[in-house]
C-alpha cells in the first residue's frame, strides 16, 4: 500500500480496508509501503501471499506485479501485461478498437511538446488526461480554447505524456468484474462537472445509484461490453469498466479499465459486490484466496 503516485492516500485509504478485513477474517498481516526498500523487506517478512492494494503508478502498471512474479509471491488481480496495457489509456484504446469496442476518439502527445490549442480533432470541447494515471487526478474538460493552457498545465504536473479525448456528454457508469462475472451497474451522479477526485472521495459528493436504472437491454450490453475489456485485456480476478452513455442517442462509450480497482469505504467496486450480496470482508476474502492460490497454500 502507499507507494509514490499521485494516489498515494487512496491507496493507504484502500490497504487500510483491507488490512482490517484481513484481521477479521483471522489472516495474520503485515503492512508494506512500496518504497526502495521494498523487495529486500518482501524478502525478509516471506509472506504466504501478497494482497496489493497499490493504487496508479508502479503498483498497477505492472512493474509490482513483475516483481512479484520475479520472487515467485502470489498476488491478486491481474498480472504484468494486462496491468500495463490497461494503466495506459491510449494502449487501452487500441484494445477496444481491435475487439470492437466503443471508445471515444483521442490524440496522444508528449507534455513538454504540447500543442498552443486544441487539436482539430478530437476538437472542443475535450478531455485533457494524464495518460496512465488514475483517480482523476490532473483531469480537465475543456469547453474553450480558452482553458486549453491550464489544462495541459494541470496534467503535466503528474504526467510526462497527455491524452485528449473527445468529451462525451452523458450520463456515467461503471461496471465491475469479479472473477468471470459482471457486477451490478453503479450510475455515478457527481456534484462537480465530472467524477473529480474530490466527487470520488469526498462523502457526500456524489450519488451513486446501484444497480443502475436501465432498460435490461442497455444493462446487459454494458456488461457485456466489460466482460470483453477484462477478457480482451488478459485481466484477472477482477476489475472495473468505465463508460458513458451519450445524452443525445444513449451511444455507449469505454472509457478505461482499472486492474485494481479502489477498495475504500466510499469506493465503486465494493458497492457493486454488495449490491451482488457480497459484503466488503468477503469481498476481500475472495480475492486474498486468489493469491493463496496461485502460491498453492491452503486458505484457512
Amino acid at each position: 500500500m502507499g507507494g509514490a503516485s499521485a494516489e498515494r492516500e487512496i491507496s493507504l485509504l484502500s490497504g487500510a480496508g483491507v488490512v482490517a478485513a484481513l484481521d477479521s477474517l483471522g489472516y495474520g498481516t503485515i503492512t508494506l509501503d512500496l518504497d526502495r526498500d521494498f523487495v529486500d523487506r518482501l524478502r525478509s517478512a516471506k509472506p504466504e501471499a501478497v494482497f496489493n492494494a497499490l493504487h496508479g503508478g508502479a503498483g498497477e502498471d505492472g512493474t509490482v506485479q513483475a516483481i512479484l512474479d520475479w520472487i515467485e509471491i502470489g498476488y491478486q488481480g491481474s498480472g504484468p501485461r494486462a496491468s500495463a496495457v490497461a494503466m495506459d489509456k491510449w494502449m487501452a484504446k487500441a484494445v477496444m478498437r481491435a475487439a470492437d469496442l466503443p471508445t471515444p476518439p483521442a490524440v496522444v502527445f508528449d507534455a513538454a511538446r504540447a500543442p498552443s490549442a486544441p487539436p482539430k480533432r478530437p476538437g472542443v470541447p475535450c478531455v485533457v488526461k494524464p495518460l496512465a494515471d488514475g483517480s482523476a487526478v490532473g483531469v480537465t474538460i475543456v469547453r474553450d480554447e480558452a482553458q486549453w493552457p491550464a489544462a495541459i498545465g494541470a496534467a503535466r504536473t503528474v504526467a510526462d505524456r497527455i491524452l485528449v479525448e473527445a468529451y462525451v456528454r452523458g450520463r456515467e457508469f461503471t461496471v465491475g468484474v469479479l472473477g468471470d462475472d459482471p457486477l451490478p451497474i453503479v450510475e455515478i451522479a457527481p456534484s462537480d462537472e465530472f467524477y473529480s477526485y474530490h466527487a470520488k472521495y469526498t462523502a457526500g459528493a456524489s450519488r451513486h445509484t446501484v444497480p443502475a436504472e436501465l432498460d435490461a437491454p442497455i444493462a446487459a450490453r454494458m456488461q457485456d461490453y466489460a466482460l470483453r475489456l477484462h477478457a480482451a485485456l488478459g485481466c484477472r480476478d477482477y476489475s472495473r469498466v468505465d463508460l458513458m452513455m451519450d445524452a443525445t442517442d444513449e451511444s455507449l462509450y469505454l472509457l478505461e479499465c482499472n486492474t485494481l480497482p479502489g477498495l475504500t469505504r466510499l469506493s465503486l467496486f465494493p458497492e457493486a459486490a454488495a449490491a451482488a450480496g457480497i459484503p466488503y470482508d468477503e469481498l476481500v476474502d475472495r480475492l486474498t484466496r486468489r493469491a493463496l492460490d496461485r502460491q498453492g497454500v491452503n486458505a484457512r
